[in-house]
């Protein structure tokens, strides 16, 4: 009897009909006969509500739900989420089903509303985009059911708690595990063929054709021939990659309610792909006060799953970033010359030259490519036109700290470090086309 109470509910028709007959028995005070009619309105509305309430009841088991969740949450995508419904009663039922999401999505009030006839089956499909890492709760599902009379409703509690992580981007990275990356890979009806790079591993001498670099020419063997002839490499493999984060307080600026950090978290797992699909060797690591989350550049099977693990760990304490310890870990343990992709940020000049000596130090063994974000609300105020003086005012601003982030790309420039300026939404495209660009022209 206590079930009962619990889940049954009177709807506001019912208290609709209510006030009407109430009014009615008022009008009955002085009209005798539509205090007789009121009398007969009353005892049907009452017999209707029993009624109401027995084929809510009658049936054990009236509605099953089965929530198809993923394996784990993509962060900063699209996750499709599927409700299963089906309805056992013997009437058309009126759903309403209230989901309770992970407090992370701060919705309180995820509605679906459903009509579903006897024993009909529908599913219900909805997407979620996090935000943020870490572990993601979802609750039960409050389903509250009607017949055609809604009078009454019964509530259920349906489907079972579930915890889901929430890990890197890998759906940004099967975006970008585009076709024939790798140069060895075969297809079926294609013939393998080698790309012709720019390191040392010599594979032939050939004839010279328009488009050749003229820097291969192999002068011996045009003398023998007299014919222009020039030496073929084959593109380097089994080079050494690093991502390396920064994970301090310059990469917890937000944009579209993703952070700096995810950005560039979810651009290393997309990037260490590729690379290993180019059969290079990936590795990763983060800094802040000191250097954290090292996974050493290998290449074997399980490299994306270390890599995703360490992504999906990694935290920020907010303070300055220490590149003195950055330097001196990575001139100790990283010995062979290798690619550095540095995911930070720099807002002003002063900023880069505090960090540009150590910096210029890594470049002496390694080739650098710092990576960092351009503002894209000081876009929006660049190309807002002013109204008004303080608008005039926001505009030159605006104009000044874009202005700062050009000096910091010529900045690099001028000490032979590559850098990448990049929007934040467009920041894993541009790094897995700028790595593949110097692939290309044999820099590292």
């Amino acid at each position: 009897m206590k079930h009962f109470y619990n889940t049954l509910f009177l709807n506001n028709r019912l208290f609709y009909v209510l006030s009407v007959i109430a009014t009615l028995f008022i009008i009955g005070f002085f009209i005798p006969i539509i205090f007789e009619i009121s009398k007969v309105f009353l005892f049907m509305l009452i017999v209707l509500v029993v009624i109401d309430a027995v084929i809510l009841y009658q049936t054990k088991i009236p509605i099953t739900i089965q929530r198809m969740l993923p394996e784990r949450l993509s962060n900063g995508d699209e996750n499709r989420v599927s409700l299963n419904l089906v309805n056992n009663y013997p009437f058309v039922a009126h759903l309403s089903l209230i989901e309770e999401l992970p407090f992370q999505f701060q919705k309180r009030d995820f509605i679906f509303y459903q009509i579903l006839k006897k024993n009909e089956e529908k599913t219900i499909y909805y997407n979620l985009k996090p935000k943020e890492r870490g572990v993601y709760i979802f609750g039960n599902i409050n389903v509250y059911a009607n017949s055609a009379l809604k009078l009454a409703t019964r509530k259920f509690v349906l489907a079972e708690e579930k915890e889901l992580k929430c890990y890197p981007s890998f759906l940004q990275l099967k975006q970008f595990d585009i076709k024939n990356f790798n140069s060895a890979s075969i297809s079926y009806g294609s013939k393998k063929s080698r790309k012709i790079g720019n390191s040392l591993e010599f594979e032939q001498i050939k004839e010279y054709v328009s488009g050749d670099n003229i820097k291969t020419l192999n002068w011996k063997a045009t003398a023998k021939r007299n014919q222009l002839m020039v030496n073929q490499y084959v593109e380097e493999k089994a080079q050494t990659v690093y991502a390396i984060i920064d994970k301090g307080r310059a990469m917890q600026m937000t944009f579209n309610g993703l952070s700096l950090l995810d950005y560039a978290i979810n651009s290393t797992l997309a990037i260490s792909n590729i690379v290993l699909r180019k059969q290079d060797k990936a590795g990763m690591l983060s800094f802040s006060t000191k250097l954290e989350d090292w996974v050493v550049a290998e290449r074997r099977n399980s490299q994306m799953s270390l890599i995703s693990e360490a992504l999906h760990n990694i935290k920020t304490n907010f303070y300055e970033s220490d590149y003195s310890a950055l330097y001196a870990v990575i001139k100790r343990k990283i010995t062979q010359r290798s690619l550095l992709i540095l995911f930070t940020n720099f807002e002003t000049i002063d900023g880069l030259n505090r960090q540009l000596p150590y910096l210029r130090a890594l470049a002496k063994n390694h080739l650098v490519m710092v990576v960092f974000f351009k503002n894209t609300e000081l876009d929006k105020l660049i190309d807002t036109k002013a109204k008004n003086i303080q608008g005039v005012y926001d505009s030159i601003i605006a104009e000044k700290f874009m202005f700062e982030k050009k000096r910091i790309v010529n900045e690099l420039k001028k000490y032979g470090i590559q850098s990448l300026l990049t929007r934040p939404e467009d920041l894993t495209g541009n790094s897995i086309n700028t790595y593949l660009e110097l692939k290309s022209r044999g820099l590292f």
